[in-house]
């Protein structure tokens, strides 16, 4: 199954095509659903996964990702040997951006409890995750050349979600490498604590221009 990606002005078919000049073609992978799930993993050659050297860029969207238990973070980790272990080396950076629902608190910062110095541990992509009945965090994570076997394993990632207390959005940048010139061909997706309770996370590959 593929989803085709050009322009696509007053149309309103399901086909999703980027704007002139965008690049590449976007194909949907594989759609993993949660429920009361533990880990949801991307395992290459698996269940009709590809992750290897058909794309050099790869993009899992997050959609109302909801924690079993309130205050957990949404993570993930790698692995190079068809998800045995989930431990590659990470080194990374964390800045989230917040705002209260009513208006009286706001923030930009550095999110030191989350960056990772060859940390083998998952790499967090929220902070404190909201259980109540109408949180979740929704975004999305991009991997750039997972097969090589020349050069380090680049991402980013990008996510909103309802803050544990219930009042706040919560913008969460994180960017890093994994530290490895193995390929890598699975990706693991956990709560820090508990399981994902619900949510859609999709895996797309994106073409050469």
């Amino acid at each position: 199954m593929t989803g085709i990606v050009a322009q696509n002005v007053a149309r309103t078919s399901g086909l999703v095509k980027a704007a002139s000049g965008g690049g590449g073609v976007w194909t949907l992978i594989k759609t993993l659903t949660a429920s009361s799930s533990s880990t949801l993993s991307f395992v290459d050659g698996t269940s009709d996964v590809v992750l290897d050297s058909t794309y050099p860029i790869y993009v899992f969207k997050f959609i109302n990702i909801h924690p079993s238990a309130n205050g957990n973070q949404f993570q993930f980790n790698m692995s190079i040997d068809s998800g045995s272990n989930y431990n590659v080396a990470k080194t990374s950076s964390m800045f989230y951006a917040a705002h209260k629902e009513d208006d009286s608190n706001q923030g930009l910062s550095y999110g030191d409890g989350y960056d990772l110095a060859q940390g083998t541990g998952a790499q967090a992509l929220t902070d404190s995750t909201s259980d109540d009945n109408d949180g979740s965090a929704s975004g999305e994570l991009r991997i750039f050349n997972p097969s090589s076997t020349t050069f380090v394993k680049h991402y980013y990632a990008t996510v909103n979600f309802l803050f544990s207390n219930g009042t706040y959005t919560w913008q969460e940048f994180t960017a890093g490498y994994g530290n490895t010139t193995s390929a890598v061909d699975a990706i693991q997706f956990t709560m820090s604590s508990g399981n994902i309770d619900a949510g859609k996370i999709k895996l797309y590959g994106l073409g050469d221009s």
